[in-house]
């Protein structure tokens, strides 16, 4: 986790998940990519490539300069190495690139809550970031004035597909001294003996050596339910997700899982591309 990605509106939500990012910075090295991408309208990004100055343009970037020098100055990014970048792209589709232009090793992205992955910065091209980031996001919901992870729900079919997100996740669970609980819901639509559960469970970790988890089969009416109330029951600080690229979060456990599961968790969640 040497480099971390930021994506902000200046929205408080946006800060919290900065805030976040500071925590995490501090205590593994990291340094912080602060991305902005600027709302330009379609004719003045034309423009970018062609004139530099165009007055619009240079209006909106330095409003944005101005709000980052706002932000450097803040007590809790004190001693991190934070860069700036604003790029003229309002629809989000550049914050994967930028990941991989500068080799991030995570997002982490604010959401405003209740109104979920729709709402988050300028729409619904966030969700965008999430269906097609290699890399791990955290989506934070809330300020956390001390981030700390010790219980790390991991909700899964526990399908072979699914093994290299769950690689992620021990990594992840591994730098935040977390223990993963590994979740497998019942439903009465798509019901699993607990016998095969558990045996299922069994044979996909089989591989790795990371020890700190516990198993469970939790029984409920969906599994957007089912994940939210064990977390719930165990008062987790993280749950994380499969994700799948051409689909998004709306089809991870290779289903049809709606957004509910994002919108409506109080805790932090992060997605893991498939």
């Amino acid at each position: 986790m040497k480099k971390i990605l930021v994506p902000t509106d200046f929205s408080k939500e946006a800060e919290n998940a900065l805030k976040v990012a500071a925590q995490l910075a501090k205590r593994h090295s990291s340094e912080i990519y602060l991305l902005h991408m600027l709302e330009i309208p379609m004719q003045e990004t034309d423009a970018v490539s062609a004139q530099a100055d165009v007055p619009e343009v240079m209006f909106f970037m330095k409003m944005a300069h101005q709000k980052f020098e706002d932000i450097m100055n803040s007590d809790f990014l004190t001693d991190i190495t934070v860069h700036e970048i604003v790029k003229p792209d309002a629809s989000f589709n550049g914050v994967v690139d930028i990941c991989r232009e500068h080799g991030a090793d995570i997002i982490i992205m604010g959401s405003h809550g209740a109104s979920g992955f729709k709402e988050m910065f300028v729409g619904s091209n966030a969700e965008k970031v999430v269906r097609t980031s290699d890399v791990p996001v955290l989506v934070i919901k809330n300020e956390h004035p001390d981030f700390s992870v010790d219980d790390f729900v991991f909700a899964s079919d526990f399908k072979n597909d699914n093994k290299e997100t769950y690689k992620q996740a021990t990594e992840l669970a591994t730098a935040l001294g977390a223990k993963i609980h590994l979740l497998m819901v019942n439903t009465a639509g798509n019901f699993t003996t607990t016998t095969k559960a558990n045996k299922r469970i069994n044979s996909f970790i089989e591989d790795y050596s990371f020890k700190n988890y516990t198993v469970n089969i939790y029984n409920d009416e969906s599994v957007e339910k089912g994940i939210l109330n064990f977390s719930n029951d165990i008062d987790a600080d993280l749950i994380g997700i499969s994700t799948h690229g051409r689909q998004g979060i709306a089809h991870f456990f290779n289903g049809s899982i709606s957004e509910d599961l994002v919108n409506h968790a109080k805790r932090p969640v992060i997605t893991f591309k498939i």
